[in-house]
């Protein structure tokens, strides 16, 4: 086991109280977008319609609500705590001042803010929340600090104010693994092409053996199960696992596989009544195709004669 996840074992097996941390009152300045500078560890990212929209606010409404920035430890610069967002749109519209609240804390105590102020939004991908996790124990870790647990029959649970109120530790964790993926299996994830359990399953995987499966899943348009993905975790761990056993795994017949093909139903509506059921639909297709079938049979007997 390496150090990292020692850490995430004690971290989630301890039980020691913290305080969380609060931001402090402080006022509100307007200062020079050229004197912030983003967070690059910032796990959350941006998606262009709700960027949009927030550049329609400040552009009619201005900037309501305050970024929060810490002075960096090592250049003259502000780096933000809170407002990557509103931070991003002001660059757009091309603002050369923002209001801000400086606070007086330490970087561990400016990235836990961070991920605790972005969890709880509406659309937050795997990858994102992972990340966040991620950063919020790092900055946990360099505190020397553990979490408040308390156990049940499951095993350790959460406190509120630590790490996630809305999570399991035992979550918590397979959550960190997803960032042992690369990017392309954790894209994957994201878009549900591959499921949470199984990106945890593949997160034990070499990274060359990801970069081979990876590979493999574009090559052959399948994804693995959780039961291959569990096989391939196996093999890995044996130092068994090639191009040849991913490739053999990943052809076995998965449970209950059904191939399933989809049909824009503008294609089918045109022949039936306007009132036709989706069960009259598929029968019209089965149908459909059980005569094309007997047609093309037809015709390659003619070309045997």
């Amino acid at each position: 086991m390496n150090k990292e996840e020692n850490f995430i074992d004690e971290l989630f097996g301890k039980t020691e109280e913290t305080e969380a941390v609060k931001p402090q009152t402080t006022e509100i300045v307007n200062m020079s977008v050229g004197s912030i500078v983003p967070n690059l560890k910032n796990p959350y990212k941006y998606r262009e319609d709700d960027m949009k929209l927030l550049e329609d606010s400040i552009r009619e409404n201005g900037i309501i609500q305050p970024l929060m920035v810490r002075k960096d430890d090592k250049a003259d610069v502000y780096e933000i705590i809170s407002g990557h967002r509103r931070y991003l749109a002001a660059t757009r519209l091309e603002m050369t001042e923002v209001p801000v609240v400086a606070l007086d804390i330490t970087k561990e105590e400016a990235d836990i803010i961070l991920v605790d102020s972005n969890l709880h939004r509406e659309h937050i991908l795997h990858s994102e929340k992972a990340f966040a996790y991620k950063m919020k124990m790092d900055a946990l870790k360099k505190q020397g600090k553990r979490t408040d647990l308390t156990s049940d029959q499951v095993g350790p649970k959460l406190s509120a104010d630590e790490i996630s109120d809305t999570d399991s530790a035992s979550q918590v964790k397979r959550y960190i693994r997803l960032t042992k993926l690369i990017p392309k299996l954790l894209n994957m994830v994201d878009e549900s092409k591959i499921s949470f359990s199984v990106g945890v399953e593949l997160s034990y995987l070499t990274k060359t053996e990801q970069t081979d499966l990876s590979k493999f899943i574009e090559a052959e348009l399948c994804t693995p199960s959780l039961s291959q993905a569990q096989k391939l975790k196996k093999l890995s761990q044996e130092g068994k696992l090639n191009q040849e056993e991913i490739s053999s795994i990943m052809k076995q017949p998965k449970a209950n596989q059904v191939l399933t093909v989809k049909i824009p139903d503008d294609k089918i509506s045109k022949y039936l009544k306007p009132t036709a059921t989706v069960k009259e639909k598929e029968d019209f297709l089965a149908k459909a195709v059980e005569y094309y079938g007997k047609h093309l049979q037809k015709q390659k007997d003619r070309g045997a004669r």
